[in-house]
């Protein structure tokens, strides 16, 4: 279960030309149990993400995937209706969204796991989803 404030990361390959091909680790919480406009199918989050982190797995303290890292808060956006700018105001679509569709397809479904309950140690968690993050890049 994901509580405001619960705590969430992301492994992913963020401005590869910049920050290189190595995978890197954002960690946040759960800023609230909505997106923009409190749309309930999102999580908002303070994982500071970058393009190259949408797609990720967001991650709970335990390794379970609780979202899909999708979207920030456009910086233009904030600035133009609030005269400031947003700062690690980022959004995850909720996995229990994507888990009817999932389950909708045999292959994946047959290999889809229940969630954790066991406390871990936070970088075994890391290294999890370290080893499940893939690199896409198109040309």
């Amino acid at each position: 279960m994901v509580n405001l404030g619960g705590t969430v990361a992301t492994v992913g390959f963020p401005n590869i030309g910049l920050q290189g091909f190595a995978p890197k680790l954002a960690k946040g919480e759960i800023a609230s149990l909505s997106g923009a406009a409190d749309d309930a199918r999102y999580f908002q989050i303070s994982v500071p993400v970058q393009p190259g982190n949408s797609g990720g797995a967001l991650v709970d303290e335990r390794g379970n995937v609780v979202g899909v890292v999708s979207a920030k808060l456009s910086a233009r956006a904030a600035l133009a209706a609030s005269g400031a700018l947003p700062e690690n105001v980022n959004y995850a679509v909720k996995s229990n969204y994507l888990l009817s569709f999932l389950e909708s397809v045999p292959e994946v479904s047959a290999k889809l796991k229940e969630p954790n309950t066991r406390d871990r140690k936070f970088e075994d968690v890391v290294k999890s989803a370290e080893q499940a993050a893939v690199l896409v890049l198109v040309y």
